[in-house]
């Protein structure tokens, strides 16, 4: 199975935001897109992988990537891992944003990073953040000590001077400078991929492992990933958009600050997602959590593959008893395909995307009227409806998912609905896909 690593839109300028942990990266991002794109909190740490956010200014395009905070820390920490890819970010891009903190001046932590960025001959335009008025800028100069020409001194969070930035960054980026952007290319993608599940399960570690390359943080510290990240991925079958989302570990009324909107994040991503992989960790078998969320997908119509992750950890007996359990606790997703891997060892992965595959080709599945109407009738031979009820036509009605509308005399029970959508799944073998019944009288 053939996996590219992905690649940032081909077309578009890179300006990568980079500066060490709480700083106001992320607000300025935010700030710079007009929206509230990335995840900010008062403490620091919380944006840890990278993110790709496309926005525009005065009619030029460009990608800008919202980092975690650079740090000198060896690869193997969570800080290391964090800081290389602030580093790769950087290296990816055309234009670094270097963002100080103005009331704090320049730290040796920033000249690190600066020493850094210039051994990788990056071109930087320096921005002292949370300079909120003209009577704090006397403190930002500072900063001009990192010895960095083009410093603009903002206020992210009230939008001070942010237009004066957008104006560097765009006369700065490589393509026409009258300000015309190419324009972007239909990417073709076959589908949306969400990859679910409670903290630390190992959705990092799937992930990389299907887009080939370190793109997420995969540390021992449950919730490492705090955003939805998308990347595309081009597969045997198609392209394919891979949405990595933060872990699920509390119901939205319980979660707040950055895990709410954490978690606002990747129910967001499911309800866009054509697909979504739900990960269990094997060792800890079927939680609560693990219920619920299921639940949620199901109630988004998008196709569910289960991925039961750790499997190399069970001895024999207990994978006997978790495939019972999931049977048992999921038995109204009886549809949906269950897969057992380790995504470590890559132990089953390789039977991820064929199901991916399968799940969507049901998905868009579109059957002619006469056939779903042969069916319905073979149907009614085989159980009648209630008595008193008629049915007098069927045609499906949708795709994503399939959805089939029943034409009859009056409301038909939900026992006979529950009937007639297995028979329909099972006459027309549309396997891995949710399907819908609607009722018209």
């Amino acid at each position: 199975m053939k996996i590219n690593p992905p690649k940032i839109s081909n077309k578009l300028p890179v300006v990568a935001i980079v500066g060490r942990p709480n700083v106001g990266k992320s607000t300025l991002v935010n700030r710079l897109c007009g929206s509230r794109q990335a995840v900010t909190d008062s403490y620091a740490g919380v944006t840890r992988d990278r993110k790709v956010f496309t926005t525009e200014w005065n009619g030029r395009l460009f990608d800008l990537v919202d980092t975690g905070g650079w740090i000198e820390s060896s690869t193997d920490t969570l800080e290391g891992k964090v800081s290389l890819q602030s580093e790769i970010a950087a290296v990816e891009s055309d234009l670094v944003v270097f963002v100080v903190d103005g009331l704090v001046g320049a730290t040796e932590e920033d000249r690190a990073a600066i020493t850094m960025l210039r051994k990788k001959n990056r071109k930087i335009i320096l921005v002292v953040n949370k300079i909120d008025s003209a009577q704090q800028e006397p403190r930002g100069w500072e900063a001009a000590s990192l010895g960095i020409s083009e410093l603009y001194m903002t206020s992210a969070l009230h939008g001070r001077s942010t237009g004066d930035l957008l104006d560097a960054i765009v006369s700065q980026l490589p393509g026409d400078s009258h300000g015309s952007t190419p324009e972007l290319e239909d990417n073709g993608i076959l589908a949306s991929v969400a990859i679910v599940g409670r903290p630390n399960v190992g959705k990092s570690t799937l992930f990389n492992r299907m887009v080939g390359e370190d793109r997420s943080i995969v540390h021992d510290e449950p919730g490492t990933t705090r955003d939805s990240i998308d990347t595309l991925v081009e597969t045997d079958f198609g392209t394919l958009k891979f949405i990595d989302t933060a872990g699920l570990r509390r119901r939205a009324k319980e979660a707040i600050g950055a895990e709410y909107y954490s978690l606002v994040r990747a129910f967001d991503s499911i309800d866009r997602s054509d697909v979504v992989l739900m990960l269990i960790d094997s060792s800890e078998g079927i939680t609560h959590q693990d219920q619920r969320l299921v639940e949620r997908i199901d109630v988004s119509g998008s196709p569910i593959v289960i991925i039961l992750n750790k499997w190399e950890t069970l001895s024999n007996e207990a994978r006997v008893e978790l495939e019972a359990e999931v049977r048992d606790r999921m038995g109204f997703i009886a549809y949906a395909p269950i897969l057992k891997v380790s995504a470590l060892s890559g132990l089953g992965v390789h039977k991820v995307l064929p199901a991916i595959n399968q799940s969507i080709a049901a998905y868009r599945r579109r059957i002619p009227t006469s056939q779903v109407n042969t069916i319905v009738k073979q149907a009614i031979a085989h159980h009648s409806p209630p008595a008193g009820t008629s049915i007098k036509y069927a045609t499906q009605g949708a795709i994503d998912p399939p959805t089939f509308i029943i034409f009859a005399n009056r409301e038909l029970q939900r026992t006979y609905l529950r009937y007639l959508e297995n028979f329909l799944r099972d006459k027309l073998e549309l396997g891995p896909t949710p399907l819908k019944i609607r009722v018209k009288k």
